[in-house]
């Protein structure tokens, strides 16, 4: 029976967590042009709802975080600049950079192209032992275009980032680990468990802080130090007036 049919994201909350989960179990989760804007969708309400203090994302199923972008639907847009403008306005990776709620990725089995770099969007990233992870984009004559050449190169050691993004070849979680594009491996049975406990914890500290904190370290990376210290000093005035 073909199951692959919307919704393609699931949102449930707990608490003040958000769970989101990549729902084409049969096709790894791939990342279709309808399950892109769902998810969109979904970012944008947690974007705009202040009372949502963290969020998981994981994929459906046993096999997949998500094999990347659904490669049956190249080249079936009406045209190039149909496709674009979608991708213009309903821009999933640009509200996920500019999320001030943490985002962690509880990743099982595959995390390739598009699912891997949509984990190095998220602020934390956990793996079960049998996670495997690729851009294998240059594999198949493309380049990776949701921003992993920008995001392994900003989290990883430049030569795992080298080796990732020109080889195409895949790591296993233990490798993930050693290179720290992912914080911690546990058995498959305690990822959601483990996933569950970061988030609550996070929703358990002061929003503002926590919100205030990650923006700290997303906008000041790269600055001169000056420039950083700057906005350390008026994130910290900022949240200390939320706080009242």
């Amino acid at each position: 029976m073909n199951d692959d049919r919307p919704p393609y994201i699931l949102a449930e909350r707990s608490g003040d967590v958000l769970w989101l989960t990549l729902h084409r179990p049969t096709r790894l989760n791939a990342v279709s042009m309808a399950m892109r804007d769902e998810l969109w969708a979904q970012l944008c309400l947690l974007r705009d709802d202040p009372s949502i203090r963290a969020c998981v994302i994981h994929g459906s199923g046993e096999r997949a975080f998500s094999a990347g972008a659904d490669i049956t639907e190249f080249g079936t847009a009406p045209s190039y600049i149909d496709s674009r403008r979608a991708r213009l306005e309903r821009d999933v990776w640009g509200v996920m950079a500019a999320l001030d709620v943490p985002i962690i990725a509880a990743i099982q089995g595959f995390a390739f192209g598009a699912g891997m770099e949509m984990s190095l969007y998220c602020d934390l990233r956990v793996a079960s032992e049998d996670a495997t992870f690729a851009l294998p984009e240059v594999k198949l004559g493309y380049i990776p275009s949701a921003g992993g050449t920008q995001l392994a190169a900003a989290y990883l050691p430049r030569g795992d980032a080298m080796r990732l993004t020109t080889s195409g070849e895949p790591i296993d979680a233990a490798e993930a680990l050693r290179i720290g594009l992912v914080h911690a491996v546990v058995p498959r049975s305690h990822l959601i468990d483990t996933a569950r406990g970061w988030a609550e914890a996070i929703a358990s500290m002061d929003p503002a802080a926590v919100r205030a904190t990650k923006r700290a370290v997303l906008d000041g990376a790269g600055l001169p130090l000056a420039d950083g210290l700057a906005l350390e000093r008026r994130l910290a005035v900022r949240a200390a007036a939320e706080r009242g």
